[in-house]
Order: C-alpha cells, then structure tokens, then sequence
C-alpha cells in the first residue's frame, strides 16, 4: 500500500480491494533491458515469470549483487558460460540483480551470493541449486549438461 493521504477511507478501500484479490503485488524491478540479445540474459523483477518460469526452455539463473566479491569473480566465467551454449534453443543462460529485483516465485531461495539454480523447463517449482562444486566453466557445464532436457549439440569428448 502505498497511498498519497492516509486515511481511514483510503485503508477501508485497501482492505476490501485485498479481500476481493483485486490488488497488485509492488514488485520491486529495474527497468526492462531494450536490448536483452547477450550471451546471459537480465533478468529483472517483472521479467522474472516471462524468461525464468517459461515453460519451453531450461533456465540457468545467477542471483548475485553487484558489490559480492565472488560475484564479480564469477562473471566473465559465467559470460563464458554463455557463449558456450547461445545456440541451444530450449536453454536460457540468466542473471538477476537481487539487490535491485524482487524475485518472484518462493521456490528460488537467495540466502547467500551467488546462488544460482537450473529450472528444467518441466519442473519450474522445483529448481536445482548448484551446490558444492567449483563455479568454473568446467563444473558449471556438467551441472547443465546433468540437469538440461534437451541439447542440440553433442557431448564434447574430455
């Protein structure tokens, strides 16, 4: 609620809005990016539900901020990341500002940054976090390739 005058009117009105469902949820968001055509794309609160939650494409989501120090170390792997599977069709590599974005759905819990989680397109409430192994280019793609629905390209030989 925010209202310009507070009254009890104004609460009246809130209160029987909110008992018929018809109010809004404030989503705290950054402006939609323009241009969003990256290797990683950027996820802010009110796109959260379009590019996470979609049902035809597997998610990988970095929920970072931007003063993190592992954050900052984790970006150009993650940006490699990126690069490595722009072509997959059905697989969107992502990132969120959580200082700057609400996120959307309870099943993605931030505690701690980064935190990042795969969303098989299948089973959107029940993300995957990426826990215990290096954030490098070499476990941060098996994890992918473990997890993922559908690749196009073939299993590169180690």
């Amino acid at each position: 609620m925010e209202p310009e005058e507070f009254d009890s009117d104004v609460l009246r009105q809130f209160v029987l809005a909110f008992k018929k469902g018809k109010l809004k949820p404030i989503v705290k968001s950054q402006p939609v990016p323009k241009n969003n055509k990256g290797p990683v794309k950027v996820v802010v609160g009110k796109t959260f539900d379009a590019i996470v939650m979609d049902p035809k494409n597997d998610v990988l989501i970095e929920f970072y901020a931007p003063w993190c120090g592992h954050c900052k170390k984790l970006e150009p792997v993650y940006n490699e990341l990126g690069k490595k599977y722009k072509n997959e069709k059905n697989l969107v590599i992502a990132k969120m500002d959580t200082t700057a974005n609400d996120v959307t759905n309870d099943h993605y819990k931030v505690e701690g940054f980064p935190t990042i989680y795969f969303a098989p397109k299948d089973k959107k409430n029940n993300p995957i976090k990426f826990e215990g192994g290096d954030r490098d280019l070499e476990h941060l793609s098996k994890f992918i390739e473990e997890h993922a629905t559908k690749l196009s390209r073939t299993k590169e030989e180690l």
